[in-house]
């Protein structure tokens, strides 16, 4: 459909970086090396949180997330993916909705976003492997349809991003790990097989397999497999009427059809050195449920969506330097993708009246390296990226928009008591360079680059033999305006602003996470200010229009805790804020910020059960929350929400040397049928009853 394919202008653009990845390649092939065991005296190994060493309190073996505080100062929590029960062939949205302190809301374009704290989906980063997939057209990414077959690990970073992150990483990062994992994450199995159908005969299946061959010098892993869902709709809760029961008793529009694969290789040398490369994408066809509460909703459906995004990393190992230790990695990231739209006359979705299609390409480029300072360490990180997205809107003349970001970041952490355990006490102080730029806006004219700086201080202190640990810290971090948020009027339904700014974040909390026996848990005080924040305005006629508003305040409290009664475990959290948005040129009837909720929390048990059995309850409750209605050109009230899941499950041994084993799962979602609103006019999912089956 797009003509200008060509990528000349990425490659031209970054060859320099590239010639410094081939550098860091030739430093991997001849250069001494050191074991992996053998780290630098009194630094800290770098863990599932990348450029942030996790403190990892005593692990139990709960199916819960595990919190974790980084040496930065910020407060995380972490998951291995087996020990999440989703759904075959589960999305980044399936995983996430089950992980506290993090909101997963669905819009009216049907994609699903994430939310922290107050701080919304462009907010947050999501890197895989180290490489950002939210750097594009929208500077975000749909999570209803991003695959995780392949990931083997979950870390969810609030707050404290740090500024080896790489550009826009403002409120917080979802960082998924499927070539890298942490040494807590145990080897993959060699065959997994997972499928599961519900009561309205929608179905999925997944397959993976691993393996891993020892070489004279090292061991290569080796995995690869996919995935399929064929849903034909979503089940509407019993007081939600059918927008028209003639078409469907169900939510309109809600089908999907999608698929997906993955390969990903990992070699690791005996001297450290280590090559990775991760490739995995979907193509997928769906509806768009309209809004129940407009007259003018959106009547669309994906006809066909695809993305394939490549990661090929390699990495020095510690090595000897002529100035103490150190090591370098370096990756490629090749995110390609194509999304259409088609637009309909009436909710029989039986008439196309015109569509878009949009053709992305993003090429990122990642530095990363550390080096010992006395009993400190720097890190340092580049991040360069280039995306290019190609527009047609019906059967106009294509329209092409191009935005580069780039970040340059720095980071000492260094211990506060060198007599001591050196992990018992550091302090991390972080400056980065950000810049980013649109050369080329389709029929507006270009803006001038902006370039802008950030900054982090923080630490970690760890209180008796370690079972408490306190972290907090200050950061400053900015995002730069999408191509989207800037030029896209969305088929009609907003108002371009090519003039907005970018918004500037500040973020103070304090936290302690510990771990005491049979009891753990995570409690963290935080405020956040967000100057310019970027919100959608009413502007009249139905319409909308993104503006910068003088600032939104967030100050709140998170709670996560875990405990053991034997065969019992509980878990809980909640998040408690008061966000504000303050400005005075905003009409009276808006002035709270959308779909913040006061309260968000949840209660989730787990309890083993004799001969193999076992079962599961959560209860989750939302406070109310507040959405700008088009039609009213004015904000309402969404009611406060509480539903309740259950889940049913046996395990059974299959033998073998393997130990192979089955777990055969009746599952409950929303059992309660509560009429739970991710947005105005989008409920979420009614009672839904599954049975799946799984093979690992």
């Amino acid at each position: 459909m797009h003509n200008d394919r060509s990528l000349g202008a990425f490659f031209s653009l970054t060859a320099p970086r590239t010639a410094s990845l081939l550098a860091v390649l030739a430093l991997w092939a001849t250069g001494p090396a050191r074991g992996l065991a053998q780290e630098p005296r009194d630094t800290v190994q770098r863990d599932t949180v990348p450029f942030d060493t996790i403190y990892n309190m005593e692990p139990i073996k709960v199916r819960v997330a595990r919190p974790v505080a980084t040496a930065g100062g910020a407060a995380a929590v972490t998951t291995p993916l087996d020990s999440l029960r989703t759904i075959p062939a589960p999305t980044l949205a399936d995983v996430l909705r089950q992980l506290p302190l993090i909101q997963i809301r669905e819009n009216s374009r049907g994609e699903a976003q994430p939310a922290i704290r107050g701080m919304g989906s462009r907010r947050v980063a999501v890197l895989v492997d180290g490489v950002p997939i939210t750097l594009g057209w929208d500077n975000r990414t749909d999570l209803s349809v991003v695959p995780v077959t392949a990931a083997r690990e979950i870390t969810l970073v609030r707050g404290l991003s740090s500024v080896l992150y790489g550009p826009n990483a403002l409120g917080g990062a979802v960082l998924v790990a499927v070539g890298e994992a942490n040494g807590n994450v145990p080897p993959p199995s060699p065959f997994q097989f997972n499928v599961g159908v519900d009561n309205l005969g929608n179905a999925a299946a997944a397959l993976g397999l691993s393996t891993i061959i020892p070489t004279s010098s090292g061991e290569v892993t080796l995995r690869g497999g996919g995935g399929y869902r064929n849903r034909s709709a979503w089940p509407l809760p019993a007081d939600v009427p059918p927008a028209d029961p003639q078409l469907s008793e169900n939510r309109l529009n809600s089908d999907m059809e999608h698929g997906n694969a993955f390969v990903s290789a990992r070699y690791e040398a005996e001297s450290g050195r280590w090559l990775s490369l991760t490739s995995f994408g979907f193509k997928a066809e769906r509806g768009v449920p309209p809004e129940r509460h407009t007259v003018d909703p959106r009547l669309w459906r994906y006809p066909d969506q695809w993305r394939w995004v490549t990661a090929l990393s390699a990495g020095t190992g510690w090595r000897q330097t002529p100035w103490g230790e150190g090591d370098l990695e370096a990756s490629v990231g090749l995110d390609f993708g194509e999304t259409f739209i088609d637009t309909y006359s009436d909710i029989a979705y039986d008439s196309v009246t015109g569509g878009e299609s949009g053709d992305d390409r993003t090429l990122s480029i990642r530095m990363l390296g550390d080096h010992t300072l006395g009993i400190g360490i720097l890190r340092g990180a580049l991040t360069a990226a280039e995306t290019r997205h190609v527009e047609v809107i019906d059967d106009a003349n294509p329209e092409t928009y191009k935005q580069w970001l780039f970040s340059l970041g720095l980071e000492v952490d260094q211990p506060l008591l060198p007599d001591l355990d050196a992990s018992r006490a550091r302090v991390s102080v972080g400056v980065s360079v950000d810049g980013a730029g649109t050369p080329v806006t389709g029929p507006a004219d270009p803006r001038d680059p902006i370039w802008t700086w950030g900054a982090r201080a923080g630490g970690t202190v760890a209180i008796g033999d370690g079972s408490v640990v306190l972290n907090g810290g200050l950061s400053r971090r900015v995002r730069f305006p999408a191509l989207r948020e800037l030029y896209s009027g969305a088929l009609g339904r907003f108002v371009v602003n090519p003039e907005l700014d970018p918004e500037v974040l500040g973020v103070a909390e304090l936290g302690a996470t510990y771990r005491v026996g049979r009891f753990g848990g995570q409690a963290v005080a935080f405020y956040q200010r967000l100057t310019d924040a970027i919100v959608r305005v009413s502007v009249g006629d139905g319409k909308l229009q993104r503006q910068n508003r003088d600032k939104i305040t967030s100050l709140g409290l998170e709670l996560l805790i875990d405990a053991l009664f034997g065969p019992l475990t509980v878990a809980a959290d909640a998040t408690i804020q008061n966000v504000t948005l303050t400005d005075p040129s905003a009409p009276d009837d808006q002035r709270n910020p959308e779909y913040q909720p006061w309260f968000n929390g949840g209660i989730f048990g787990t309890l083993r059960l004799p001969r193999g059995f076992w079962t599961t309850a959560s209860v989750r409750h939302q406070a109310p929350r507040y959405c700008v209605h088009p039609d009213f050109d004015s904000e309402v009230k969404l009611a406060s929400n509480t539903w309740f899941d259950l889940e049913l499950g046996k395990s059974f041994g299959l033998g073998g040397s393997g130990r192979r084993r089955l777990d055969a799962v009746v599952a409950f979602d929303n059992l309660s049928d509560s009429s739970v609103f991710d947005q105005c006019g989008l409920p979420r999912p009614g009672r839904l009853v599954r049975f799946q089956m799984q093979i690992f």
